[in-house]
C-alpha cells in the first residue's frame, strides 16, 4: 500500500500555514529547495538518506520548515542537535522503487561581521565551545596538525589573530583541484602528510576548521549549498540556474570572543582565483584581493546551509561513517551507493527563490 509521509518542521505551529513566512525582519530572502532521489538499480531492502535545512536558527538562516514525500515506504526525520542536523531517513521494501523528494524552505540574509566593534556577536556556551575545539577522525588536533597549526600562529595571542593567520595560510599555501571529486574528502592528516594542499571546499575548509582547532580556537564546517547567483558581481560564487544538484558548497565558521561566530570562507577565494572569468587570476588581482578581504567576517546569503556535522552516522546505516552529509546517500541489498554515481543513484535539486 502506497503511503505518504509529511514532517514540517521549524517554525511549524498548530494551525499555522503549511509554510511559515518571516516577515519582522528586513532583508531576509525565502527560498525553497526541493532534492529528488531515486534508486536506479534497487537490490532488497534499500534507504536513502537526504540533507534537511539547519536544525538551527541563526544570524543567516532561518528553517522555515523540511518536508518529505515517500510513496510505498517509510520516512522520518532525524535531528543531532548539537550539529544542527537533520536528515530525512527513508526505507523501502523490495520490490518498491525506492523513490524520496524532500522539500526545504528557509529565509536567508547576507551575514557580516564588523570585526572593528566587539561585543556585537551572541555568546556561545562552555558545552558548545568545547564540541567545536573536539578533535575527531576526520578532523584530527594532534600530530602534523597541531605541529601546522603552532607553525602557523607562532607569535599570535589573540583568537583574532591566530584565526587570521590560519586563514591566510590557507588562502596562500593551497590551490583548488578542478580534478577532485564532488567537494572533496576534508582528510585534512592526508593533506598535511602528503604535502598536497589541494582540493576543493570540503578540503580546504575542513583544513582552515583543523587547524583552528588545534590552535585553541574552536570553529566547525558549515555544509550545504548554492541557491541563487551571486548579487555581488561573482559569477563563480553562486547557482547558474535553478538547477543546483551539483552546487553544494562547505563554508566555515570560527568562533572569537570578542565577536561570536564569524563567517570565513578561505576556499572561495581559491575558486575565485582558479574560475572567476576570465579565469587564472593572480593573488593581487583587484576581485581577488576584495574577495580576501570579504569573506573573512562575511557571507552571501545565496546559499543555504544544511549542518556543521563531521563523522555522520546514518541512522539505521549498515555502512562507513561519513565525514561529513551534503549530499544524497543510499543503501540497496545492504551495499552502500557512491552518491557521485549518476548511474545506480540519480538526483535532481532545485532551489527557487520565492520572496
Amino acid at each position: 500500500m502506497k503511503r505518504r509521509n509529511f514532517l514540517q518542521a521549524g517554525m511549524a505551529l498548530a494551525g499555522a500555514p503549511l509554510w511559515a513566512q518571516q516577515t519582522a525582519d528586513e532583508g531576509w530572502r525565502t527560498f525553497e529547495l526541493t532534492t529528488r532521489v531515486e534508486v536506479l538499480k534497487p537490490a532488497g531492502a534499500t534507504r536513502v538518506w537526504v540533507p534537511g535545512a539547519l536544525a538551527a536558527d541563526s544570524p543567516f538562516q532561518k528553517t522555515l520548515a523540511n518536508r518529505f514525500q515517500c510513496d510505498g515506504g517509510s520516512a522520518r526525520l532525524v535531528r543531532n542537535e548539537p550539529d544542527g542536523l537533520a536528515i530525512v531517513t527513508a526505507e523501502f521494501p523490495a520490490g518498491v522503487k525506492p523513490a524520496l523528494t524532500v522539500t526545504s524552505r528557509v529565509a536567508t540574509r547576507n551575514c557580516t561581521v564588523d570585526l572593528r566593534a566587539p561585543g556585537g556577536g551572541e555568546k556561545a556556551s562552555a558545552a558548545e565551545l568545547r564540541h567545536y575545539l573536539r578533535s575527531t577522525r576526520y578532523l584530527p588536533t594532534d600530530g602534523i596538525v597541531r605541529e601546522t597549526a603552532d607553525a602557523i600562529t607562532k607569535g599570535a595571542a589573540a583568537d583574532s589573530d591566530k584565526a587570521r593567520a590560519i586563514y591566510d595560510w590557507i588562502v596562500e599555501n593551497t590551490h583548488r583541484d578542478p580534478k577532485t571529486r564532488g567537494c572533496g574528502l576534508g582528510d585534512i592528516r592526508f593533506m598535511l602528510e602528503s604535502k598536497d594542499l589541494g582540493g576543493k571546499c570540503a578540503d580546504l575548509n575542513a583544513l582552515f576548521v583543523g587547524l583552528a582547532r588545534a590552535a585553541g580556537v574552536p570553529a566547525r564546517d558549515a555544509y550545504g549549498i548554492r541557491t541563487a547567483k551571486s548579487q555581488l558581481g561573482y559569477k563563480s560564487l553562486g547557482a547558474s540556474s535553478e538547477n543546483v544538484t551539483k552546487a553544494q558548497h562547505c563554508r566555515a565558521e570560527v568562533y572569537l570572543e570578542a565577536h561570536g561566530w564569524v563567517p570565513v570562507d578561505p576556499a572561495d577565494v581559491r575558486k575565485v582565483m582558479l574560475e572567476e572569468p576570465p579565469g587564472g587570476r593572480g593573488p593581487d588581482d583587484a576581485m581577488v584581493r576584495q574577495a580576501r578581504t570579504r569573506l573573512f567576517g562575511s557571507w552571501e546569503m545565496n546559499w543555504m546551509a544544511y549542518n556543521f556535522a563531521h563523522d555522520v552516522a546514518l541512522p539505521d546505516s549498515t555502512g562507513h561513517t561519513l565525514a561529513f552529509l551534503m549530499y544524497p546517500q543510499a543503501e540497496t541489498g545492504g551495499e552502500r551507493l557512491d552518491s557521485l554515481d549518476a548511474d545506480a543513484f540519480h538526483y535532481e535539486i532545485a532551489a527557487h527563490e520565492i520572496g
